[in-house]
């Protein structure tokens, strides 16, 4: 039971890193890792649960609470919450000094998780690349507008902040901290948590609770019906938000604590020399790699 604990914090570490990246997803990891179905299905019983209890039905609460696999959960969200008190400082700061490379770095891993995602589809047919083309577009676009800050926002703004980031961090692809920044409120919830405005931050949990409830039922139920399909499209997702993972000029960006500073990080162009180019280019194909021995050791271990 103990490694597979510590297997599972693992897991939950990396994912942890990886949602702290605006621009990579943690459910990029689970899928590399083998187990987002699986999460799905244990975030799904887990609104099922709460969605009984809304209802006023303790007994019925009680039994799919009790259901739900915590040996699975609960140490991934623990290797989430030790990822996040832990790197986010480190990444930040990572973001500021070198954003170039680290988006070089973020732009392998996300290749590598579309060459994972291609692996999964059970058949491929036109109309799977029809759809990672047309979700890839779209997301690439999207991505192009990027949101000015939003100054003293409502309470509602904070809730559905919350919702929309929880429901991107379970998708492959596109990161929570990359939507708050599209919405103008990363540097507001990042504000909140600096100044412990403990109002703000129950907000956007309760925003998130509510999300998760709602689009993991229904991402779950979708994925029961129309694998391939839904994995088509969260391929097109990930090839789309490779847009914000483009090292040059300005990499991801900068993470600013400034809430008057606009974030740039969707701006496309070529290296200006050769010294531009061989780093994020190296660390390009780092990311890639560990992509690949990820999924080997996930594998193994699944099977």
């Amino acid at each position: 039971m103990f490694p597979k604990i510590t297997a599972q914090l693992a897991r939950g570490f990396l994912m942890g890193a990886a949602d702290v990246v605006p621009g990579v997803s943690g459910g990029t990891i689970a899928l590399v890792l083998g187990i987002y179905n699986k999460l799905i299905a244990t975030v799904r019983s887990g609104a099922r649960a709460l969605g009984m209890l809304l209802k006023g039905d303790l007994k019925g609460f009680w039994k799919r609470f009790t259901s739900i696999d915590w040996l699975f959960l609960a140490p991934l969200i623990a290797g989430i919450g030790i990822a996040v008190v832990s790197l986010a400082p480190i990444i930040e700061t990572q973001l500021h000094d070198n954003p170039e490379e680290m988006a070089g770095l973020f732009f392998g891993l996300v290749t590598g998780s579309v060459t994972v995602g291609l692996g999964l589809l059970t058949k491929r047919t036109n109309e799977h690349v029809v759809i990672m083309l047309v979700v890839g577009v779209a997301v690439f676009q999207l991505l192009g507008f990027q949101s000015g800050p939003v100054i003293d926002p409502s309470p509602l703004v904070f809730v559905g902040a919350g919702a929309l980031a929880i429901c991107a961090m379970i998708l492959p692809g596109i990161s929570g901290s990359f939507i708050l920044l599209m919405m103008g409120m990363y540097a507001a919830v990042l504000g909140a948590v600096h100044d412990q405005a403990f109002t703000d931050i129950a907000l956007v949990g309760i925003g998130a609770i509510i999300g998760l409830a709602l689009f993991s039922s229904l991402l779950g139920w979708v994925l029961d019906r129309q694998f391939n399909r839904v994995m088509a499209a969260l391929i097109g997702l990930m090839l789309g938000s490779l847009r914000v993972l483009w090292p040059w000029p300005n990499g991801v960006g900068v993470v600013a604590e400034d809430e008057s500073e606009v974030i740039d990080g969707t701006g496309l162009e070529w290296p200006t020399n050769v010294d531009a180019f061989v780093g994020p280019a190296v660390l390009t194909v780092v990311g890639f790699s560990l992509v690949m021995v990820l999924t080997q050791v996930g594998r193994r271990y699944e099977s």
